[in-house]
């Protein structure tokens, strides 16, 4: 299979037939037709269905356009940091809503002014969800609330959290779990770090046969707490970004309540635009040493 062969079969995709590529690549369309039947002889199966002088992707050829487009980006990426030039392109980088709303304004902001080349394309999400597209390879990388159990990721342990119980300022103090007996639990949905950290406090598997109000918003989630339809658990940065809303803080035992948020990325596969990032970070907290290991003690959620 010829690298070039992937080049023109990706413009053919791109461009939405053998002309228009043919035009792009500045090649004579005969050229294009005998490269794509090349390409589809050297992998046993049809990449396109073809009607009336027009191509249709085919299955194969989907997942073949999968590959093309990682391998071409991962030469780009190649070719742009052995040349030593400043990074580039897109940066499709995933984090907790939590996360996105307190701590990544100021390191966005910071990132852009180093490189306005490099533009963001910010995906939240609970921390299963994001771990996923990570292995899907639709996310570069991403801040989570766990370090995936895989060793197929390095990481980079870099902001501290504290979570609290919360509730309304109306109710009595929630000293213990037992405190919580009959309250309505406010969370995001399976998939979540903190509903898992809220499941240790309860010393519960899961949250099955309690009442549960999921929702997807933090700013929802602490309006509801705060007008006494339940109560959740959330880290403290959350509640600074919302200084007017009355709510109590419940504490809950430091080996539950203190975490650390970690910048995760594939294993081997760090991009220049993601080097970027990571220095920035590295920086920010003082650890330049990213690690692929977990910490044999670790009091994450």
């Amino acid at each position: 299979m010829n690298f070039s062969d992937l080049q023109i079969f990706k413009a053919v995709v791109d461009e939405g037939g053998i002309t228009r590529a043919a035009r792009k690549l500045r090649r004579v369309p005969s050229n294009i037709t005998m490269r794509i039947k090349q390409l589809e002889a050297d992998v046993g199966t049809p990449l396109f269905h073809r009607s009336r002088q027009r191509l249709h992707l085919a299955p194969n050829g989907e997942l073949l356009l999968s590959y093309a487009t990682r391998l071409i980006d991962l030469s780009e990426e190649a070719r742009h940091a052995v040349a030593g030039t400043s990074p580039r392109g897109l940066l499709k980088l995933g984090a907790l809503e939590s996360t996105a709303a307190s701590r990544l304004p100021a390191v966005l902001a910071g990132l852009h002014r180093r490189h306005p080349d490099v533009h963001i394309e910010l995906t939240t999400g609970t921390n299963d969800a994001l771990v996923t597209a990570l292995v899907e390879r639709r996310l570069d990388a991403a801040f989570t609330a766990e370090l995936p159990p895989a060793r197929e990721f390095e990481h980079l342990q870099v902001f501290p959290e504290r979570l609290v119980v919360i509730s309304s300022i109306d109710d009595p103090p929630i000293n213990k779990p037992r405190d919580a007996e009959g309250r309505s639990l406010i969370a995001f949905p399976n998939g979540c770090a903190y509903r898992r950290a809220l499941h240790r406090w309860l010393k519960r598997d899961s949250l099955g046969g309690l009442r549960v109000l999921e929702m997807n918003s933090y700013h929802a989630i602490v309006a509801c707490v705060a007008a006494g339809a339940g109560i959740a658990m959330i880290p403290e940065t959350v509640l600074a970004a919302m200084p007017q809303v009355r709510i109590r803080r419940n504490p809950i035992p430091r080996a539950l309540s203190d975490i650390v948020t970690p910048l995760i990325w594939r294993k081997g596969e760090i991009s220049p635009s993601v080097l970027a990032l990571r220095m920035l970070m590295a920086e920010t907290t003082g650890k330049t040493r990213p690690s692929s290991r977990r910490p044999r003690e670790t009091s994450a959620p």
